[in-house]
C-alpha cells in the first residue's frame, strides 16, 4: 500500500522520498525540542521545528538524489565496460592480449 504525502508525492515509489521524510521528521523533532529546551517558547519552537523539517528533508533529498545519480553513472560505465570486454575479447583490440615480438617492434 502506497502512502502519498501532500497528495502527490508517492513515498513508496519515488527514490529517496521515504528516507527524506523520515530524516526530516527526526530533524524536526531534534530542532524543535532543542529550541524549546533552550528558550521555553512554544510558538517559536514549533516554527523552528517546521523549518527544521523542511531544511533536513530537502538537504537529505538532494544528497540522496546526487548519490543515486552517481551510482547510476557508475553502473552505466560498468555495463559499457563489460559489453566492450565481451566484444573485444580475443581480438587484436583486447588490451589484455599479450603482444608477440613482431608486434612489439612495430609499435
Amino acid at each position: 500500500q502506497s502512502f502519498k504525502l501532500l497528495g502527490f508525492l508517492d513515498v513508496k515509489n519515488v527514490p529517496c522520498s521515504r528516507e527524506s521524510v523520515l530524516y526530516g521528521s527526526l530533524g524536526s523533532l531534534v530542532m524543535g525540542l532543542g529550541h524549546f529546551v533552550a528558550t521555553s517558547r512554544v510558538r517559536r519552537s514549533c516554527d523552528v521545528a517546521v523549518g527544521g523539517f523542511i531544511c533536513t528533508m530537502l538537504g537529505y533529498w538532494f544528497y540522496c538524489r546526487y548519490n543515486l545519480a552517481q551510482q547510476r553513472i557508475r553502473q552505466r560505465m560498468l555495463k559499457e565496460g563489460m559489453k566492450n570486454r565481451i566484444l573485444f575479447e580475443g581480438s587484436y583490440l583486447d588490451p589484455e592480449k599479450e603482444q608477440t615480438g613482431s608486434e612489439r617492434s612495430d609499435s
